[in-house]
């Protein structure tokens, strides 16, 4: 039987320390976890539970830290004849009960008499304050459905949470991510790539649906995803990228100098229409991608080495000779092929202007497929997502994930410096008027 014994709300820290404790401070803060742990085992206290020594610890550090906030907020102690007359006072509490590793504690959260106080040690609307959300979010973000984590957490844990209690948990990324797709945007990008990939969301029945990605680069080379957008089945098209691209500049998108797209339907004119000054290019990967689609496995090796010969080229009249010959050895081969290049030589070329290291930026959605392939992996053993709400909850959390000592969408553009000159030059009064 456990007893509350003087492990009381106001003391269960021992009277009397020898070791100051400081954060951080591994021997100090394990000599005073043993004097604990001993002094419960003495009374016949339990560490965890209702009335667990833990539990309680953890009650008054919250308690304490609420009635703290609140003085702060206040500017004065309670029972302070400094108070009165300030304009504000205390005015009770609340009764609140937060779910916490070591099990549920009751708080009596303090209230001012002008609902001015924000507590910031437990805020508002918050039940749990343990690891678990962040668990939770971080399965979902992987891909993993509320059934899969719900058995994830009571394998590895031995925790018992309920599928709509993980539900609730990742819809509270909901706001955010809404504010996210709202936020304000820089008035120039000097590159924005632009893709789209088709995903299965179930409404009244299972359908594809494409979601469109827009990175864009500022002008101090920060790589950022711009937004996501989840069209229509039925595949892409130009209204569903003149609504995009609109609402990209409603946010502030005033200018784009290089829009790189993979020559999506309807595509290039949508940007033409949106920033009529933007240059177009065409993913070069992507044509050639596309080019071997047309051919014989047995050629890929002699096509891909004759189109680099292509799309390296010191100029652009040296890439149309080479494309000459290119054309005249396979047109009667792969028709198909040649025309395709052919249909899409002018959006192909204008990053053969450019010095070797903007090249490198345009010429590819590199970084676009990198966070494509990660969305694939994040939604493949899912098969299709129940709705459109919780399509974007996995696909926002990937986009905005950053993953320790490895490469992130998000971040410097690497030698930016040489880029930005090599842009200066080809589009300083641009970049003079709207940065």
């Amino acid at each position: 039987m456990t007893t509350q014994s003087s492990f009381d709300e106001v003391s269960v820290v021992p009277v009397a320390r020898s070791v100051p404790i400081v954060a951080g401070d591994a021997p100090a803060m394990r000599e005073w976890a043993e004097e604990l742990v001993a002094r419960a085992r003495a009374e016949g206290v339990e560490l965890t539970g209702d009335e667990g020594l833990l539990t309680a610890m953890i009650r008054q550090v919250l308690q304490t830290g609420l009635e703290v906030v609140l003085t702060d907020h206040l500017g004065y102690e309670p029972h302070d004849p400094a108070g009165r007359g300030s304009g504000n006072s205390r005015n009770g509490t609340s009764r609140k009960t937060v779910t916490t590793d070591v099990g549920e504690v009751e708080l009596a959260v303090p209230r001012d008499r002008n609902g001015t106080f924000e507590p910031q040690t437990v805020p508002k609307h918050q039940r749990r304050l343990d690891g678990l959300t962040g668990n939770v979010i971080s399965l979902y973000a992987k891909g993993m459905t509320t059934g899969d984590i719900q058995a994830h957490l009571l394998e590895i844990y031995g925790t018992e949470i309920s599928r709509e209690t993980i539900s609730k948990i990742t819809d509270a990324i909901v706001e955010d991510m809404a504010a996210w797709q709202r936020r304000p945007l820089e008035r120039l990008y000097p590159v924005l790539l632009i893709d789209a990939i088709v995903i299965k969301v179930r409404d009244s029945q299972v359908a594809n649906r494409p979601v469109y990605v827009v990175i864009g680069v500022n002008m101090d080379g920060e790589r950022d995803v711009l937004g996501l957008w989840l069209g229509p089945s039925g595949g892409e098209g130009a209204k569903q990228w003149m609504t995009m691209l609109t609402e990209l500049r409603n946010r502030g998108v005033a200018d784009a100098l290089i829009v790189c797209c993979d020559g999506l339907k309807g595509l290039p004119d949508a940007i033409r229409a949106t920033w009529p000054e933007a240059t177009v290019q065409t993913c070069v990967v992507h044509l050639v991608r596309n080019s071997l689609r047309y051919a014989s496995k047995k050629h890929w090796g002699q096509i891909t080495r004759e189109l680099r010969e292509i799309y390296t080229a010191a100029t652009v009249a040296a890439a149309e000779v080479r494309f000459g010959e290119f054309a005249e050895t396979w047109r009667a081969t792969y028709p198909a092929m040649i025309s395709s290049w052919e249909n899409n030589w002018a959006e192909f070329v204008p990053f053969l202007e450019f010095p070797i290291e903007l090249r490198k930026i345009v010429y590819t959605t590199n970084a676009i497929e990198s966070l494509n392939a990660r969305f694939r992996r994040a939604v493949r053993h899912r098969g299709h997502f129940p709705n459109e709400q919780a399509a974007l909850k996995v696909l926002y959390l990937v986009a905005n994930q950053k993953r320790p000592n490895r490469t992130n969408l998000i971040g410097k553009t690497n030698g930016w410096k040489h880029i930005l000159n090599a842009l200066t030059v080809h589009y300083g009064d641009r970049i003079a008027t709207n940065h």
